[in-house]
């Protein structure tokens, strides 16, 4: 039993880094097309985007401005060129501050 779930994280382990280290093997030493590369810092926001929009939908307390609230904070993180950990702790903090104030 031990040693099927030994098994199991190794192959998760693997299938979670080999699609992560191809495309610096694949990919070394190129320069990507600057459209492309336009569209490769966007995806980190877009994610984002895509995480946070479903958790405004479903309130805390049916509270619909906590959900406004928190993704104000990380639009206006994002918009301002924040990198990705800011955008996400800057609106954990202003919603923090949101529950402990109100």
């Amino acid at each position: 039993m031990k040693s099927e779930i030994v098994w199991m994280i190794i192959g998760m382990g693997l299938v979670t880094y080999i699609p992560r280290m191809l495309p610096f093997v694949l990919f070394k030493g190129m320069e990507l097309p600057p459209f492309i590369q336009g569209v490769l810092k966007n995806v980190p926001y877009a994610t984002l985007g895509a995480l946070i929009f479903p958790a405004i939908l479903f309130l805390q307390k049916e509270d619909i401005w906590y959900g406004i609230a928190g993704a104000a904070a990380a639009f206006v993180a994002a918009f301002l060129g924040a990198n990705v950990i800011v955008v996400v702790l800057g609106s954990i903090t202003v919603l923090a501050l949101y529950s402990y104030f109100l």
